[in-house]
């Protein structure tokens, strides 16, 4: 049986469970419990905190886990990023006061540095050369500065206003990118049967988000312009009509420019063009 680790808490726990979900397996029915065995699908999934999750998967007690890619750096363990899931995008950031002389890297050089990444934030200035001070702390770290704690601070920026509220500004490039990753156990094999059932299933989820299935007549003569446009996510299919000067053509096409490759399409002279959602694969 498969041991999967899910977020209990935070911004990647219900994008978690509902991608979950949506691939066929079941979920806790209270949020009271810990451990939910789902035997039609041979797994366990087991909710736990999403700092925790690296950790137990880098020793081996729980297979795979989701949570995200900076929090598998932090975690310092052995942990591997098997599958990008397509969520949780974040920015790690530096940021000092308004009113600093903290503008570039190389700054940073002798100064206190509060973050909640303590590890993934001595690592990267290690590489540049830099030292200076990490102080860890567990949340709300952009009170540090005002109280005195830190010089700076490094942190998780979506849209920089509760950081602009603090009196503070981003400076130097991101630390890293991050998002949501499927991880496995070094112990588990990469071509596990079972971990790749899991992976086929959540890569099914992902295309059902990103593509959608157009559906259109075209004229013979104008199929080969037709493919050029919507080259999709796999070769079109393409049948003959009854009308023998016409085809109708099949493809899977990024959801995000359907509207253009209508345009596109109607343009050229294709007709009757059809637009269906994907439904996910369970295998």
């Amino acid at each position: 049986m498969l041991r999967i680790a899910v977020p209990n808490k935070g911004m990647l726990s219900e994008p978690a469970w509902s991608m979950l979900q949506e691939a066929g397996y079941r979920l806790r029915s209270n949020p009271r419990q810990l451990v939910v065995e789902d035997k039609d699908n041979d797994v366990e999934l087991f909710y736990l905190r999403p700092l925790d999750i690296a950790v137990y998967v880098g020793r081996g007690t729980i297979d795979v886990g989701i949570t995200g890619h900076d929090l598998l750096l932090n975690s310092g363990t052995d942990a591997k990023e098997h599958l990008p899931l397509g969520f949780g995008s974040s920015t790690f950031r530096f940021a000092a006061p308004n009113d600093s002389d903290i503008h570039t890297l190389a700054d940073i050089q002798g100064k206190r540095v509060a973050t909640s990444f303590d590890k993934l934030v001595h690592d990267y200035l290690k590489r540049h050369g830099i030292q200076a001070e990490t102080i860890h702390l567990d949340g709300a770290v952009e009170s540090s500065v005002q109280l005195g704690v830190a010089d700076l601070i490094a942190d998780v920026v979506s849209t920089g206003t509760t950081l602009r509220n603090a009196g503070l500004r981003i400076f130097a490039d991101p630390i890293v990118h991050s998002e949501a990753v499927l991880i496995r156990s070094p112990r588990l094999a990469e071509d596990n049967e079972q971990l790749l059932r899991l992976s086929r299933r959540l890569q099914g989820v992902l295309t059902a988000k990103r593509y959608v299935l157009m559906d259109f007549d075209i004229p013979n003569e104008k199929v080969a312009q037709a493919v050029e446009i919507t080259p999709g996510f796999e070769s079109p299919t393409i049948s003959p009509l009854h009308e023998k000067q016409w085809s109708a053509v099949r493809v899977m096409v990024p959801k995000a420019d359907v509207n253009y490759l209508m345009d596109k399409l109607y343009e050229i002279g294709a007709r009757g063009i059809i637009v269906t959602a994907i439904q996910a694969t369970r295998m």
